[in-house]
Order: structure tokens, then sequence, then C-alpha cells
């Protein structure tokens, strides 16, 4: 009899408690949050009507760009978009150049990343193991301006792509590209390193002005596809990672990936590296593209119908000469 009496209690709580989720799902849903099924699949595309784009990272140097150009010959493969993460302030006008150059010839996407960050910066709190969650956020007024700056001079060098790791950056900078500032053709890249892995977050981060955002590397398929049913924009999503941030290999899971999270940017070859600013060389450019035909053999072996976008220019953020 005690045991009955326990066991409706718990069914009554249960029922409320089912009640109340209900409700909050309800409201979720009503602002376009929504829990998606086992048997998801995207129906969105890239403009070009592709499902999937290589994005190579941590090409760090015109070097390692020429590397990444000569691997691809090598390799048979073909990608869309480098980047850079050292920081734009860690290059030099002509080498920023030169890359630009590099990418115009091959049409390929460059993204820069913006340089100040909170481990460049006088940051005691950032050096610790709780303090490194502030990332590369930025800390003051001051550098705001400073990476605004920073951003500033390469587009007008010509860069057409940042990488930016704040998000207050860039809701101003949106607010710079709708006033014509900042060309309306300039595309904001979200890092992984914000730490964003849900759709509230997503739908924020394209409502102030992201073109593709790169959620936390390690989301099951489930919380990438309620990513994706929650905003348009491009998913960058790592295929790989370096040990500083896990070192796991999701080269099986790539296929899923692309059915569940299209359009996404597939970021190869960060395996290679140690952590997110490892120095790259010609070397290292090589390993990486060898990653890239490994996932693309992946590919074709368990996805082959997978539509791959074109490099095409009209639909990429190609640097310009200036």
């Amino acid at each position: 009899m005690y045991n009955n009496v326990l066991y409706f209690i718990y069914l009554k709580i249960k029922l409320l408690i089912d009640i109340m989720m209900d409700e909050t799902k309800l409201f979720l849903k009503d602002i376009g949050i929504l829990k998606v099924g086992s048997d998801y699949k995207s129906n969105v595309f890239f403009k070009d009507g592709g499902q999937y784009r290589f994005e190579v990272p941590g090409i760090q140097n015109p070097e390692a760009f020429n590397g990444v150009i000569k691997a691809l010959d090598e390799y048979s493969v073909n990608i869309h978009r480098v980047t850079q993460t050292k920081g734009i302030m860690t290059l030099t006008d002509s080498e920023i150049k030169e890359m630009i150059e590099i990418a115009i010839s091959n049409n390929l996407e460059l993204f820069l990343s913006v340089g100040p960050r909170a481990t460049y910066d006088t940051s005691a709190t950032a050096q610790t193991s709780e303090g490194s969650r502030i990332a590369y956020r930025l800390r003051g007024y001051n550098n705001l301006v400073y990476a605004i700056e920073d951003v500033k001079r390469a587009i007008n060098l010509g860069i057409r792509g940042i990488l930016l790791y704040d998000e207050g950056l860039l809701y101003v900078l949106n607010k710079m590209r709708i006033k014509g500032l900042i060309p309306s053709n300039v595309h904001f890249k979200v890092s992984a390193h914000t730490g964003h892995g849900n759709p509230a977050s997503a739908k924020l981060l394209e409502y102030i002005g992201a073109n593709s955002i790169n959620p936390v590397r390690d989301l099951q398929l489930d919380m990438l596809a309620s990513i994706r049913e929650a905003i348009s924009i491009p998913l960058d999503i790592h295929t790989e990672n370096p040990k500083s941030s896990g070192g796991f290999l999701r080269h099986f899971e790539v296929p899923e990936i692309i059915k569940v999270a299209s359009p996404v940017y597939l970021k190869t070859g960060g395996s290679i590296a140690k952590n997110h600013n490892y120095d790259s060389s010609n070397e290292s450019s090589f390993k990486r593209i060898r990653q890239v035909s490994i996932v693309q053999e992946m590919i074709d072996k368990y996805f082959n119908d997978a539509i791959k976008s074109r490099n095409n220019h009209a639909f990429l953020a190609i640097p310009e000469i200036i």
C-alpha cells in the first residue's frame, strides 16, 4: 500500500513536470527553436545549391598558404576557405597582400582573425585555468577600438572574411556594415572559442550579423540538428581537432554531419596542430590537405550523393585587389 502511494505521488509529480516543460517547449517553438527528431535532415543549402564546403584552419602565413596550393594539386582535392588564426596584427601589409593574391588566383576564401584578444593582452586572468573561459574576448574600451582598427586594416587591404572571437565586436562591426562603413560583401565568421552550442545562441549570433557560426567542437548530431533548424546561415564544423581541444576525429561522422547541418563548412586539418595558434609551414600544410583527402574519401564512400559547393566567386568571400 505504501509503495503504491509513493508511485502515485511520483506519477503526479512527473505529470506536473511534463506540463511545465511542454509550456517551455511551446514558447521555444513560437520563437523558432524546435526539438528535432532522430531522422532530421537539413533542407538548407549554400546559395549555389551545395551542401558542404571544405575549410582548412591555421594557415598563418604566405609560405603555409603556398604549401596548401601545392598540396591540393598533389592530392587532387579542392577546398573553399582558408583561415588564419594568429591575428591580423601578426602579419605585415605585404604578407596580407601576398595571401590575398594567392586566394584570388585560386578562387579561395581567405579569413583573417581579429588580433587583439585577452590572451595577447595584459590579462593575468586569461592565463589561469578558470580565467581561460574569457577566451579571446576583448577587455575594455581600448581593446574594442584596437580590434576594430585591426579589422579595418585587413578590409582596406582587400580582405573580405573576418574570424571573430567576441560577440560585442560582431555587433559593432555589423552596425558598421549596415551603415556602409564596411563593405556589404565582408563576411563575419564566429569562432568555436566563443563557446556557443545551442540553438538560442545561434539565433542571437545570426541576428547580430554572423555570416557563419562555428559551434563548440564536440556537439552530437542531434545538437547540431537543433541549431540548423533554428538558423539559415552556414555552420562551420570541426571534423577533427588539435590536442589542445580534445584531439578527437569525426571522419566517419562527416556524412551524417552533412545531412543534418547543411550548409556546412567542414573544418579539416586541425588534428596536425598542437593548439589554435600553432605556427604553420609548407610541411604542415601538406599534412592538413592530406586530412582533407581522407575526409573527402569518406564522403565519396558513404554519402556519394552529397553536393559539394562549387568554387564560385559570386558566392564566396574571396578577397579583392584594392
